[in-house]
């Protein structure tokens, strides 16, 4: 049987987009797109700065989306006020067919560079790699992360300059891009863990397609019993925070914790989260409105 999504569209403010944007990453748990634009798979450095913009998020259309649709109605009527809009209108829901979603957004991935050697390559694009590029193909499916949006090229970056990175587990997995990317730069180890069975399902199809080996499950973090050299956490900062002790766990003496997903305007609430971990914030880099975070253990 044909699989179907639920895409819920909400009409808001444009400068509530980043808050509402986040909400239905983590409501939804699937790829979130402006004003048809789709988020994560190009910079968003060019888009009209119109007045009003759209949310689009994709639902599975099961029990719990009317749960789902009512925390969703109740958070944009509690902020909508503050960004000027008094009397928001609901989102729209439209059933569509998994293909529709999956091809309509391929005119805006192409192939991309990131750091010095990590090239991103859609699986319909040709490329001709340099003799040290490091090709990573991507067909991300429903899963969120292309590896173009600032979140993710910041926690690529910053896994580049680690050099080779020893063992690595990625937090919130998603299209295994970061897995991908720590074993193309020579990993021993990776671990992927994401609380959304379809993305790992699609991380594991990734990473055989690009030839790499990587363990994918769905185990909570706090279940994970060892430590790594190298933590990966690109998710919400609201999250990052909550998890602060669980991710600052699974570093190991001297290891590295990079989180990302973070706007700039969030960053000093993660670095407080993080402050009483133990861990020394190394470095932090920038791009638009988006930052990441680099902490270092001590030995």
């Amino acid at each position: 049987m044909e699989k179907t999504w639920s895409e819920v569209a909400c009409e808001v403010p444009a400068a509530m987009v980043d808050l509402l944007a986040d909400f239905l990453v983590e409501l939804s748990g699937n790829g979130v797109s402006i004003d048809n634009l789709e988020l994560d798979t190009f910079s968003l450095d060019d888009m009209d700065e119109a007045p009003v913009k759209t949310v689009r998020a994709y639902f599975t259309p099961d029990a719990d989306l009317e749960a789902k649709l009512a925390a969703l109605n109740q958070f944009i009527r509690e902020n909508a006020p503050a960004y000027g809009d008094a009397s928001p209108l609901p989102p729209t829901v439209t059933t569509i067919r998994e293909e529709d979603w999956a091809t309509g957004w391929r005119q805006h991935f192409s192939p991309t560079r990131i750091g010095r050697r990590l090239v991103i390559k859609p699986t319909w694009e040709p490329f001709t790699p340099g003799p040290d590029d490091l090709v990573i193909e991507l067909d991300p499916g429903m899963a969120f992360g292309t590896g173009t949006h600032p979140t993710t090229r910041l926690c690529l970056e910053a896994l580049e300059k680690l050099g080779q990175p020893g063992d690595v587990l990625d937090v919130g997995t998603g299209s295994g891009i970061l897995a991908i990317a720590a074993a193309k730069l020579g990993a021993s180890r990776v671990v992927g863990t994401d609380i959304d069975t379809d993305a790992v399902e699609v991380a594991r199809e990734n990473c055989e397609m690009n030839g790499v080996s990587a363990e994918l499950v769905t185990t909570p973090l706090e279940e994970i019993p060892e430590r790594f050299g190298v933590v990966l956490a690109n998710i919400l900062a609201e999250d990052l925070v909550r998890m602060a002790r669980d991710l600052t766990a699974k570093v190991a003496p001297g290891g590295f914790l990079i989180l990302s997903g973070i706007l700039v305007e969030r960053e000093p609430f993660v670095i407080d989260g993080f402050a009483t971990t133990g861990l020394t914030l190394a470095e932090t880099t920038r791009e638009g409105e988006w930052s990441c975070l680099l902490y270092r253990a001590g030995r």
